[in-house]
This record gives C-alpha cells, sequence and structure tokens, in this order.
C-alpha cells in the first residue's frame, strides 16, 4: 500500500513514524517547502508543490498511490481543495486528518474573527504580537500606527507592517519564554489563528496570565463528503480499513 501523506505538521511526522515501521505500506510525505530547513518525518520525503489539482491528480496516477491523508496546517485551504479534486478525480480514498480547536478557558479574553482581514481591522492594542506566520502578515502592512512583534523560522516577505521588529525562532516554546517575551516588548494584544496544536498554546496561557485580548482567527471549515479524523490513531485505524 502507497500512501501519500502531505502535511508537515506534527500530527503529520507521528503519522509517518507509526507507519514507517510496516514493511506492507510504503509512506510518501510531502511538505509545501516554506521553511528553508524543514524537519523531515521518517521515511521518503518531497518538497514543494504538485501544481495544483491537476497537477496532483497526475501525481497520484503516476506514483500508484493507494490512499492520501490530509494532514496540512488546519488554515492550508488550497492544498486541501486541491487534494480532494484531485482524490476524486483518480477514485483514490482521501483522509482529512485535523487536530481540534483550541476552546477559551476561564480568564481568557478571545475576540472570534473569521479572517486576518478582519482581525486588522479590528485589534483593540497598540503593541501587537502577531503569531499568523510570516507570509500572512499583508491584512497589516498598511497599519502605520501600531508597533508589531513577529517571530517565525525564516525572515517574512513583503509586504509587512512598517513599525514591525522580527524575532527568528523555531518551536515549540513554554509558557515562561512567551511571558518573558511578551514583557519585554510590552505586548498588549496577541493575534493567532486557531491551529489547535498544543505545541503553540503556550502563547495562549502567557496571553490569559498577563491578562491581555486574544484575537482568534477562526480556522476555514473542513471540506464536504470527506471524512475527517482529529488523531494519529484514527489516521491508523483508516488506513488499516483501506489497505
Amino acid at each position: 500500500m502507497r500512501v501519500l501523506l502531505l502535511g508537515g505538521t506534527g500530527e503529520a511526522r507521528r503519522l509517518a513514524a507509526d507507519l514507517s515501521g510496516d514493511p506492507s505500506r510504503e509512506v510518501i510525505s510531502s511538505l509545501a517547502g516554506r521553511t528553508a530547513a524543514p524537519d523531515l518525518p521518517p521515511g521518503r520525503s518531497r518538497i514543494g508543490g504538485f501544481g495544483g489539482p491537476d497537477g496532483l491528480a497526475a501525481w497520484l496516477r503516476e506514483e500508484r498511490i493507494d490512499a492520501v491523508v490530509d494532514a496540512t496546517h488546519p488554515f492550508a485551504a488550497l492544498m486541501t481543495a486541491s487534494a480532494v479534486v484531485a482524490a476524486r478525480r483518480t477514485g483514490v480514498p482521501l483522509l482529512v486528518l485535523r487536530r481540534p480547536g483550541w476552546t477559551p478557558a476561564p480568564g481568557d479574553d478571545w475576540r472570534r474573527v473569521p479572517s486576518l482581514k478582519v482581525a486588522a481591522a479590528t485589534l483593540p492594542g497598540e503593541r501587537v504580537f502577531l503569531t499568523t506566520g510570516r507570509k500572512n502578515l499583508a491584512a497589516f502592512a498598511a497599519d502605520a500606527r501600531r508597533w508589531f512583534l513577529v517571530r517565525s523560522v525564516d525572515p517574512p516577505e513583503p509586504p509587512v507592517p512598517p513599525r514591525m521588529e522580527t524575532v527568528l525562532a523555531r518551536g515549540p516554546f513554554t509558557v515562561g519564554e512567551e511571558l518573558a517575551l511578551m514583557r519585554r516588548h510590552a505586548i498588549d494584544t496577541l493575534v493567532t489563528k486557531d491551529s489547535g496544536s498544543a505545541m503553540t498554546s503556550a502563547k495562549l496561557t502567557a496571553a490569559r496570565t498577563l491578562g491581555l485580548p486574544v484575537v482568534m482567527v477562526d480556522r476555514p471549515p473542513a471540506p464536504e463528503g470527506v471524512p475527517v479524523v482529529a488523531t494519529v490513531g484514527e489516521a491508523a485505524d483508516w488506513l488499516a480499513r483501506h489497505g
């Protein structure tokens, strides 16, 4: 059984590791290549896009793929849409692996918004910690009044806010590290996307501790007509049933 595993998320890496010891399966992990030195999962990997649904469908046929697991980031809507179209064209079974989103805890001050554009238009503070990804800064580029702190693995790409400081670092980060960073830069607002990852939730705990508002961008809806699971174990069970 040949499995295409889409995504460089923690769930994708754990699934690749779980499946790598099974000689009856060959797993090919596909990463978008958005970071210069990605953390590669076990087994065979490919980096870069497929050229849309047409290119992905052709690749599935050429590689004789038996199943696809889309374990991309919850906000990778274009990749998920391409996977849905390609799977339907080729008849290859597709599963979407999406970890659950975050839920607020007592003491949280979350302002949920449907998009980055709305987030930029409703910022409550003056010194903003942007944790939306280095390629998602265009929505804030016209804001010359506020000061922004941006953290990413690689330098951000323009357009970016005119008043911005960048911290280059790779997580996960502890609550203590997040508290120290926010205090050092006198942050008064956190902006993030509802990725739902436990590895990146320390910033939410830090914001709660400091009493800061959090502008939370809602994730895109899951695709219709495609099975969706929340855990690596459920994905492995699905593959076992389709193997």
